[in-house]
């Protein structure tokens, strides 16, 4: 999933040469009540989501953030990252390669209609046909049958579904993947493996945008009104009262309000305007475990921050010295100590170390040495510009102009931070290879386990279906992805991980920047504020203070 919150960033040093701005941009959304009753809301700041809500077609944080309160996965996972069965009753393969999952029962559909095991076969189908162009179509490339929706672009989509996919009877799902792969029931907690509801499909078999705009779920939450996608600031939900899971007591309505700038939603959670803020900004950041005291947190987080490189649209970025360069002119220790102010860390892997499979100091190119980063960048003849693009509705702006800074004074080059106004902005302009710069990009883990920091991101096939932005292309890694997904066991899968980590680390077709720590806030009106490894919240544990 692709971090769109989360760099909480103060004042910067005269060391970086930062000129900070006076915090501005995006109006304050004030309003008190979810649509549907009088009750006030539980109210979360949140950034516009890039797409309409359909599960296959969300690959961002704020679209998913939407989602997770709106359906419950087949997976949730525990205080060991271990993936403990939500809405599956369980999840078995005696070879790993045909897995078995029942449905536990008493999941309904918001429209009173039971969830069945179709529901899974036909969502999981209509993400992967290339005909529906979704944006998490990848992650089923690993069921027999991916290839027949999929014959590549000028070719007709002639198969009417994966043969891979079957449901054996009403709460009984049988998935058939190519080749064994022992990672699949953690991936079942992602969004893109959400079910639809017969209601979903219109007559042409596609996501109907009335359905994007109020998803029918089989979570905690259903949708009061309509989302109108770049007209309504708030996004209003209400508990389900069928949901047979644990629910919040004392309160049922939650919204979400969509804000263009972290300060203001600060602002607005001091005066409580709002209850929860999960993306401390720029200047919130050094005040407030002052200001909000027990009410600010501090937490380990498994993201990871980049600048992006569109190596497949533009060739002056393709000399892997170059970018080795570029990474090693970045000063990620005074970044991370002085610019977020100690809550992150300087990467030094493609591998968050919340996560098995991390090694310290695997990135010998992202130690930070001027000299030889000049001197490497001039042989290579790398360019005399270089363009940062970054989301201007996350916080952001510092470290994206610390970064340019870096790169002005040791590579003697012209380098500016070009911002985009939203997050789905930079996202459709990367989608449409549109935008030929550096990018700031980071990474929220789907699912617990070290594949996916290398997978989604950077196979060849994620660059069609995925969240492979930058185009980059290697079969070795390709290879070694595929013998981590057929190891035996997870122990084994992750030695050949770790390899196909070794090759990114040599290539840099990402660079590496700093590890995330989340820092977020409440208000005086809630308590018991929990988020989980996937940067959500846990909404049933949430009280009225």
């Amino acid at each position: 999933m692709r971090v769109t919150k989360g760099a909480q960033i103060v004042a910067g040093t005269a060391l970086l040469a930062l000129a900070v701005a006076a915090c501005g941009g995006g109006a304050s959304e004030t309003g008190g009540t979810a649509a549907g009753g009088g009750e006030t809301p539980v109210r979360m700041e949140l950034g516009e989501p890039q797409n309409l809500l359909v599960p296959s077609n969300t690959t961002e944080s704020e679209g998913s953030e939407t989602l997770a309160a709106l359906f419950e996965p087949l997976v949730n996972y525990d205080e060991n990252k271990n993936a403990v069965e939500a809405a599956a009753e369980s999840i078995t393969s005696d070879d790993q390669k045909v897995w078995t999952i029942k449905l536990k029962p008493g999941y309904t559909w918001h429209n009173g209609e039971p969830l069945i095991a179709q529901n899974y076969v036909d969502a999981w189908n209509y993400a992967a046909n290339q005909e529906n162009a979704q944006g998490a179509g990848y992650f089923f490339s690993r069921v027999d049958g991916f290839a027949d929706l999929n014959p590549g672009e000028g070719k007709e989509v002639t198969a009417e579904g994966m043969k891979g996919l079957e449901a054996l009877d009403d709460s009984t799902l049988q998935v058939t993947l190519t080749a064994p792969f022992s990672q699949f029931k953690v991936m079942l907690g992602y969004t893109a493996f959400y079910p639809l509801p017969k209601a979903a499909f219109g007559p042409d078999g596609k996501v109907t945008q009335e359905y994007g705009e109020k998803p029918i779920g089989q979570g905690l939450f259903k949708m009061d009104k309509p989302y109108r996608k770049g007209t309504d600031q708030t996004i209003d939900m209400s508990v389900y009262d069928k949901y047979p899971a644990k629910k919040p007591t004392g309160w049922t309505k939650l919204q979400f309000k969509l804000y263009t700038n972290s300060d203001t939603a600060f602002n607005d959670l001091q005066a409580d305007n709002l209850d929860i803020h999960d993306s401390l900004g720029p200047a919130s950041i050094a005040t407030a475990k002052s200001t909000l005291g027990e009410r600010y947190q501090d937490q380990p987080d498994a993201g990871v921050g980049y600048v992006g490189v569109p190596l497949k649209y533009n060739p002056e970025l393709n000399k892997v010295d170059v970018r080795r360069a570029i990474s090693m002119a970045i000063d990620r220790k005074t970044i991370a100590e002085t610019v977020f102010s100690g809550t992150r860390s300087p990467a030094d892997d493609f591998i968050n170390p919340a996560i098995a499979g991390y090694r310290q100091g695997a990135c010998k190119s992202c130690t930070y040495d001027p000299a030889a980063a000049k001197k490497l960048y001039e042989e290579a003849g790398g360019p005399k510009t270089l363009e940062i693009g970054y989301n201007a509705d996350g916080p952001h702006k510092e470290w994206i102009e610390a970064i340019a800074n870096n790169l002005k004074a040791n590579l003697g080059i012209e380098a500016t931070a070009k911002p985009f106004e939203k997050f789905a902005s930079i996202l459709d302009a990367l989608d449409a290879k549109e935008y030929k710069g550096l990018f700031r990009m980071g990474w929220a883990i789907d699912y617990p386990s070290a594949e996916n920091y290398l997978s989604p991101i950077f196979s060849t096939g994620a660059a069609a279906t995925g969240s492979n932005y930058g185009g980059y292309s290697n079969k070795e890694f390709d290879d070694l992805i595929a013998k981590g997904d057929q190891a035996e066991t997870i122990e084994e899968g992750l030695k050949f991980y770790q390899q196909a980590d070794d090759i990114l680390l040599e290539e840099l077709p990402y660079i590496p920047v700093y590890f995330y720590r989340n820092n977020s806030g409440y208000s005086t009106k809630v308590k018991n504020v929990k988020i989980n490894l996937l940067n959500q919240v846990e909404w049933a544990d949430v009280e009225k203070a």
